[in-house]
């Protein structure tokens, strides 16, 4: 089997849970939120793992050099500008280049993210040979995050930003979780061909078929996630209740952990 190469998107500030930290490295239940989107990444069987850090990059290159162990493998590559989630993979392109596995795209800030979820999503990844494979998840309250705009078939058409969404798109249910997974050939074909997504300017995850097979292969969405798996703490007034907040089960990794510590603490 094609060796599996992740990217992790850690190059962003804490400005919304008022903290100074990087987002990625402000804790839950005694540890950076990174550590746990990484030995998800660990035991769902990925070989090699890109940490895209930016803001602060020291910092988080400090605490994830001290992790144990020897696999998988870690490397950083540092976004100078945060410019987007797209452009934050375009900055691996060096590092994707004679990569022939798929490439897993996820959060750092998503603490909850679970193994068997990211295997599920692996194994349907190769199951159907898609370019890309968007794991997505359904919430009653979809407030702030991408909507996922399907046709009239359930065909998956794009992704669409809450503030750029029409009203109709604000009423969908279904949500982008921030992980994909991507044939990596389309992968870099796309990236030759970002340009800003968005009012802000700001420069998305490239879905876009690239000319790898005869049949272009398709884009799919699949809504392979439980909420609590891949959803993140967004500001300060979540993230005290936070993972209550997803009023979901707290997953076994976290429970085993050390009680919240303050300006996190769970409600139990």
């Amino acid at each position: 089997m094609n060796r599996k190469l992740a990217i992790v998107l850690a190059a962003g500030k804490g400005t919304r849970m008022k903290s100074d930290l990087p987002k990625v490295l402000i804790e839950v239940r005694g540890r950076p939120m990174i550590e746990y989107v990484l030995d998800a990444l660990a035991a769902a069987g990925v070989d090699e793992i890109l940490v895209v850090v930016g803001y602060r990059a020291d910092d988080v290159r400090k605490v994830l050099s001290n992790r144990p162990g020897l696999r998988p493998q870690l490397r950083f590559v540092e976004q100078t500008e945060q410019l987007g989630t797209g452009h934050a993979v375009m900055v691996c392109r060096e590092a994707l280049t004679g990569h022939a596995g798929p490439v897993l795209i996820v959060a750092g800030d998503s603490p909850l993210m679970q193994a068997d979820s990211l295997r599920t999503l692996l194994t349907e990844f190769d199951r159907r040979q898609p370019a890309c494979l968007l794991g997505t998840a359904r919430k009653e309250n979809p407030q702030g995050l991408g909507r996922i705009v399907r046709d009239g078939h359930g065909n998956f058409l794009a992704i669409v930003e809450e503030r750029d969404a029409t009203e109709e798109q604000r009423r969908i249910s279904e949500v982008n979780m921030s992980c994909y997974v991507f044939n990596c050939a389309d992968l870099l074909f796309a990236l030759d061909r970002l340009r800003p997504a968005n009012a802000q300017a700001e420069i998305g995850i490239p879905l876009e078929r690239g000319p790898t097979s005869p049949a272009p292969r398709p884009l799919l969405a699949w809504a392979a996630f439980p909420t609590c798996r891949a959803s993140t703490p967004s500001d300060r007034r979540e993230g005290p209740n936070y993972p209550a907040a997803t009023q979901s089960p707290v997953p076994e990794s976290l429970e085993r952990m050390a009680p919240f510590p303050s300006g996190l603490a769970a409600a139990r």
